[in-house]
């Protein structure tokens, strides 16, 4: 057996599981038949182990290149997404409070809109309260002015008329 090839089978290139491996150990028997098959010219041979060495380190060095890209890329890659994390985190935040402060204030408006409802009652009770004691002014045919009702005592009807007088009689139960 040729040197080249024991040392490929002493280094544990056997063939396993691993395609990588399997790879690999192709390509050290490609190099070994073509060590093996020009072995006749030793200067021709050595000249085509240099080249194959060569081949084989600017291979490597390419392959670990690859790789440093690769792996450059994929830290890129995640700072890319931590920023996107954080980013989104703060838009997040910041939302949340857009919307505890939005429903605090829409809290505020439907309490003073229940208030102004009531007070819409209030008064709509008192206006129809008005226009019955109109009504019944125009109808009774007594003379009324606006300060009437801000001014109880200047009513013209109650100097021309008797006060009218409640007696417990009235009440029967």
């Amino acid at each position: 057996m040729s040197p080249v090839v024991s040392e490929i089978l002493r280094s544990g290139f056997i063939i396993n599981s691993s395609l990588r491996r399997r790879t690999h150990l192709v390509q050290s028997f490609s190099v070994v038949f073509l060590y093996c098959g020009n072995s006749n010219s030793n200067s021709s041979g050595s000249r085509q182990h240099q080249l194959m060495d060569q081949r084989k380190r600017k291979r490597m060095e390419s392959n670990r290149e690859s790789a440093r890209r690769s792996r450059m890329r994929k830290q890129k890659h995640l700072d890319d997404l931590v920023g996107q994390i954080t980013e989104l985190k703060k838009d997040n935040n910041q939302i949340l409070t857009s919307i505890n402060f939005t429903t605090h204030r829409y809290l505020n408006i439907e309490a003073d809109n229940s208030v102004l409802r009531a007070q819409m009652t209030e008064l709509s009770q008192r206006l129809d309260s008005l226009n019955d004691i109109l009504h019944y002014l125009n109808r009774e045919g007594i003379e009324y002015t606006p300060d009437c009702f801000t001014n109880p005592f200047n009513v013209p009807y109650l100097n021309q008329q008797p006060p009218i007088m409640a007696s417990a009689h009235i009440f029967q139960y």
